[in-house]
């Protein structure tokens, strides 16, 4: 069973959306910047992770691009060593997704489907979860398809430059390295 992210880090994790935007801002739980990928550290409980924004996104209905309203749109990799929750993937594409619908996630020739809740998808499981972050090291981008509730189909592209830093970088914080 997947674990919903707790509220303080998922508070967190969408705080970086701005900062990840180039404001002006700092967030005092960011601890690295490796090219296109941010480390956030927080404390009690110890939680690690490394997010990103999307570099494209096109949205799309009934075969038109469409200007929509998204909230942030995040890709990342979380660890809870205290919950013994290590290398987690998920992503929030700024929107209700569709009931039973799903994230398509390709990275190369590699395809990964997301289950969804809300404005949330993650990975089946630990073992996939895996497999991502072993093909996000090798890859270049990151392509996740999915379709929102009132179905618009959209596309965010992320830059993988700097994730096997980053994401090594958060191992090492939160025990695993």
């Amino acid at each position: 069973m997947r674990y919903v992210i707790a509220g303080a880090a998922l508070g967190a994790i969408l705080a970086a959306g701005p900062i990840l935007a180039q404001d002006s801002e700092e967030s005092t739980n960011r601890v690295n910047q490796e090219t296109d990928w941010s480390v956030f550290v927080e404390d009690d409980p110890t939680q690690c992770w490394v997010v990103s924004t999307p570099r494209e996104t096109v949205n799309t209905r009934d075969g038109r691009v469409v200007a929509v309203r998204r909230g942030d749109i995040l890709l990342f990799v979380s660890y809870w060593p205290e919950q013994n929750r290590r290398g987690e993937v998920s992503f929030t594409g700024g929107y209700p997704f569709a009931d039973g619908s799903t994230v398509t996630l390709e990275i190369g020739d590699a395809s990964f489907d997301l289950f969804t809740e809300g404005e949330m998808a993650w990975a089946a499981s630990e073992g996939e979860d895996q497999q991502i972050i072993t093909a996000m090291k090798r890859g270049a981008d990151a392509v996740l398809t999915a379709r929102s509730s009132r179905g618009t189909q959209t596309v965010d592209t992320f830059s993988l430059l700097g994730f096997t830093a980053a994401v090594e970088d958060a191992e090492t914080r939160c025990g695993e390295g």
